[in-house]
């Protein structure tokens, strides 16, 4: 089953340094995740002004209680990088599978 997620970051002074610090180990989760097939799509959210102010994945996973599990360790999520996260189904034609 597919799902979008749709998450923006924290606003404040810190939310920037607390996204760069959390970086690497959120690209390296994406990694492995686009590597088990589950990771279709992702990038970052960009303000006017091109600065990263949240991302958007687009998941293949086998439930919406699996990613909820996935965000409990996910280093955005604890490194109170993402404040606002939406997840919806989602659905991706076959073509682009």
């Amino acid at each position: 089953m597919q799902f979008i997620i749709t998450a923006y970051d924290y606003t404040d002074d810190r939310a920037l340094t607390r996204r760069q610090n959390e970086r690497e180990a959120h690209l390296e989760g994406i990694r492995k995740r686009k590597e088990a097939n589950e990771v279709l799509y992702a990038g970052a959210l960009l303000n006017e002004g091109g600065q990263m102010i949240g991302s958007v994945m687009i998941l293949n996973c086998p439930s919406r209680e699996y990613i909820d599990k996935w965000l409990e360790v996910e280093p955005y999520c604890t490194g109170q990088v993402w404040e606002n996260i939406t997840i919806q189904p989602f659905a991706v034609p076959k073509m682009f599978l």
